[in-house]
């Protein structure tokens, strides 16, 4: 009975001593910290708070190779971090100095805390030897987010023994419950870049899942309370426009001045709830979009870029994807309910005002003024919305003597908002998301192409099937309606995302006196995400009413998509490979008439070597035929051959001072050819300069490229329409270059360039002879007849010759498009959350009516065509009151 009294008391110690391992505690200070990167203080002398960091890489689970010490500390203003590094070779450490948040490749440390103690979101603070920093986001437990800035101090310093950090992170910039005694998550990472080597206080092993959800407590911090302080940014900008107006324009003489101010905001409403808000913003200072040439019928998607739209987002875009962590695509087309650059957009009458001689037209839809509000209400829900409302939009023009304004884009309100709670420490989760456009518009022709109003909403969710995480049910479903004038929903059935008007299509026809349409999509999956062995399904549905494009993108309608595949992870190094990846997939889609529109075989793998260069590769086939609901943009259908593709990409060792990646992407079928050849190279000459360049070239022939469709009523078997098409020989040589030049932690020089050269040259006019076939009367044989009139640049095509199918015209669609654009962008912190931006934007384009590629010629015409330039000066100041 003693001995099992004693076999007792030492389990409970055992026990109790694994508890108290799995914690850190803070300690409150007695003394200030100057925050020098300099342990010199009594605090840091203490024995560490933490010292046992592990492997995750290159060697999981082993103890780290250099000893990492770090302490914890508070006072009632902020939470202090300062961690002793140690190394063997400090003369090896990879201290770059570095933009924000750019410190992948060297050495680097890390604190990622989890101040609710949800075990899913949070905030994570880096910094480098040099004293480059980093933070951001941390959500889904899984997933991070680099999009958001926090207003903290971290200094660093380099001697015999390694480096020395220390940080301070004021308890304003963080959320957190309104308790006496917190208890947060936490985790450390240190990452040595020469070894490749990443270290945690508590890793997630390869091939699971869970990040957030592993922290350790973090305990002792008490008596603190969440900041209710106003955060105001104000800021000023002046702007200088020098381009080249044609001649005898009445509204620009070549040179702009236009000054502005406005201001951002951010308060805490209360302990869990966060404002921030934008007044007549400005976002001058993000990167210009490249120049892109899109020759589809699906609109260009550009990521967003601007500041505040970007920080705190993760809560909208994660909608529909809570739970799972691979989410395999298999040609579902691209939706999201949320596309934030909607707002602020180009104004939509501009298009409308083309056959001008004049215009002065905005570039961009003024934000007259944003809000955002996120955080948690109740019992652990998440919570976001954003409301925003844009300029109504002038246009003045002139034809001919006579000036006038036209109104190009109406008084808009938007509005987004989001909730979602996940239970049982996340193994399910449900949400709900909601969109709302409203437009006020003073002018018909506006009101007859634009929604009045434009809704959605959509409820999303998951559940994990086991207790260990590894088999999850995840998936969304969603509802639109938009409502507009008859006029406005026709043109709407009839646009690119539905066609409506197909005559063959008996699921859908034009209602031409709808003035509201409601449509529905979904999609659930079953995913296997941890173990070695991989297993992903899924199956969505578009209903062909469905419609977001107000405030969501949304490529096109009327598919029923699934798909389903697996494979196998071997994530520990052979001698050979470090790790090895084998897969393969079904899918296929349908209309919702039942036509099978894709069908396709892929294999896929990974192999990374033991010196790091990896390969990925993905070899598809398209086994049988199916249709094309889309190539007559609104016709008939057509038939889509059988092909196959096949994909590559080769990379280098991430941690060299060299890296360089390789690209090849190629498709073939009967009808199509096409292969696109991309190379990366990053350059560091200097701890602190780092340039890219990544060429690419792109060759594609397309033997049925789309070029209109015209009213014949002999052509009875094509529903009364004759649908033209043709050869396109498309090239297309580009670049994006960039030069990232950091003088001092705070202050760094950005430079993006990117030349872009395209040509088109078509031949073979054609026109489709029956529906749902591969059958095409090529113009020129058969007695059909094609003449081209070099003084119009017209071609004249007519099916029978001298029958009774009339002559059609059309443009020479031969085309030599040339772009540069590029900026540089000087960015300097002068004080904590207070920049200075100086911007010069450059933008030259020239285009002929040529489809042959000549690169010097091309150049020449380039260089010397006349180029835009925009000079931005913006001043920003932090007040924290």
């Amino acid at each position: 009975m003693k001995n099992f009294i004693w076999v007792w008391v030492f389990c409970c110690y055992v026990v109790i001593l694994s508890a108290e391992q799995h914690q850190v505690r803070a300690v409150k200070l007695t003394h200030p910290i100057e925050v020098d990167g300099k342990l010199t203080e009594a605090m840091w002398n203490t024995t560490p708070t933490v010292s046992q960091f592990i492997q995750r890489e290159p060697n999981q689970g082993e103890p780290a190779s250099e000893k990492t010490e770090v302490w914890i500390a508070y006072d009632d203003d902020a939470l202090y971090v300062a961690a002793r590094l140690h190394d063997s070779h400090p003369d090896s450490i990879i201290a770059l100095l570095s933009r924000r948040d750019n410190l992948n490749n060297a050495d680097w440390f890390g604190v990622f805390l989890d101040p609710y103690y949800d075990k899913r979101t949070g905030n994570y603070f880096v910094v480098g030897p040099a004293g480059s920093v980093g933070d951001g986001v941390l959500y889904n437990d899984d997933w991070d987010s680099d999009d958001w800035d926090g207003v903290w101090e971290a200094k660093t310093a380099i001697d015999e023994f390694g480096w020395t950090v220390e940080m301070r992170i004021p308890f304003s910039q963080l959320r957190f419950h309104d308790r006496l005694q917190q208890v947060w998550g936490i985790n450390f990472r240190r990452d040595i870049g020469r070894k490749n080597e990443q270290d945690y206080l508590v890793y997630t092993p390869r091939m699971e899942s869970g990040f957030v959800s592993r922290f350790y407590p973090l305990i002792g911090i008490e008596g603190i309370k969440p900041s209710n302080a106003v955060e105001v940014l104000p800021f000023a900008t002046t702007k200088a426009e020098y381009t080249h107006p044609a001649p005898g324009n009445p509204f620009n003489n070549g040179s702009r001045y236009t000054p502005d101010l406005g201001a951002d905001i951010r308060y805490g409403i209360s302990s869990n709830l966060i404002l921030n808000a934008t007044v007549n913003p400005d976002f001058g200072q993000v990167e210009v979009d490249p120049a892109v040439v899109n020759l589809s019928d699906v609109e260009s998607f550009f990521s967003e870029k601007r500041p505040f739209f970007v920080e705190g987002a993760n809560i909208f875009t994660n909608y529909g994807q809570g739970g799972g962590r691979n989410y395999w695509n298999f040609n579902f087309p691209y939706t999201t309910p949320f596309y934030s650059r909607r707002i602020g957009r180009s104004p939509h009458g501009n298009d409308t005002l083309s056959s001008t001689d004049f215009i002065d037209a905005p570039f961009a839809t003024r934000i007259l003024g944003a809000g955002k509000v996120t955080g948690k209400v109740g019992n652990g829900w998440n919570v976001g919305t954003i409301h925003a409302v844009t300029a109504r939009e002038y246009a003045d023009y002139k034809i001919g003597t006579t000036r006038n304004e036209a109104e190009i884009e109406p008084l808009t309100y938007y509005g987004v908002g989001r909730v979602q709670k996940d239970f049982h420490e996340g193994r399910q989760g449900v949400g709900i998301l909601a969109t709302h456009t409203q437009r006020l518009f003073s002018d018909n022709a506006l009101r007859n192409g634009l929604n009045s109003t434009g809704s959605f909403f959509g409820i999303d969710g998951w559940t994990f099937l086991d207790s260990s995480k590894t088999w999850v049910v995840t998936g969304y479903g969603n509802f639109s309606h938009v409502a507009g004038s008859t006029s406005r929903m026709i043109q709407l059935q009839r646009n690119s995302q539905h066609y409506f008007q197909r005559p063959d299509a008996s699921h859908v026809q034009v209602d031409s006196n709808a003035t509201s349409m409601t449509g529905y999509a979904g999609r659930l999956y079953l995913i296997k995400q941890k173990g070695n062995f991989f297993f992903n399904s899924s199956f969505g549905f578009i209903d062909p009413k469905y419609e977001v494009n107000d405030l969501g993108f949304l490529s096109r309608a009327d598919v029923v998509n699934m798909h389903v595949g697996g494979g196998y992870n071997w994530s520990e190094p052979d001698g050979i490979f470090r790790r090895k990846e084998l897969g393969g997939g079904f899918g296929q889609s349908f209309d919702y008439e039942g036509n099978l529109i894709h069908r396709v075989l892929v294999q896929f793998g990974y192999v990374q070597l033991m010196n790091y260069y990896a390969l990925n590769w993905n070899f598809a086939v398209n086994p049988t035929e199916s249709v094309n609901n889309r190539r007559t943009r609104g016709g008939p259908l057509t038939i889509n051959k059988t092909g196959y593709e096949y994909n590559l990409f080769l990379s280098s060792d991430y941690s060299k001072s060299i890296v360089a990646e390789a690209t090849l992407n190629s498709y073939f079928s009967e009808n199509t050819k096409y292969s696109s050849y991309n190379v990366w190279i990053q350059f560091r000459p200097a701890s602190n300069i780092t340039f890219s360049v990544g060429p690419q070239f792109d060759d594609e022939r397309q033997e049925l490229m789309y070029i209109g469709s015209y009213d014949e009523p002999a052509a009875t078997v094509t529903y009364g329409r004759q649908y033209v098409f043709a050869r396109l020989d498309y090239k297309s040589v580009a670049a994006n270059i960039r030069l990232n030049w950091t003088f001092t932690p705070t202050l760094s020089l950005q430079l993006y360039l990117q030349p872009l050269i395209s040509s088109g040259a078509y031949s073979q006019f054609k026109e489709l002879s029956r529906p749902k076939s591969d059958d095409y009367l090529v113009y020129g044989r058969n007695g059909s007849t094609i003449l081209y009139d070099a003084t119009t640049h017209q071609y004249v095509v007519d099916a029978d010759g001298a029958g009774i199918s009339s002559p059609k015209s059309f443009d020479n669609p031969d085309f030599n498009f040339k772009s540069l654009r590029g900026n540089a962008v000087l960015r300097w912190e002068y004080l904590p959350g207070s920049v200075l931006y100086f911007v010069w934007t450059q933008n030259r384009n020239d285009i002929e009516s040529d489809g042959e590629l000549r690169i010097n010629r091309s150049l020449d015409r380039l260089m010397s065509a006349k180029a835009d330039n925009i000079f931005l000066m913006k001043l920003s100041y932090y007040l924290n009151m």
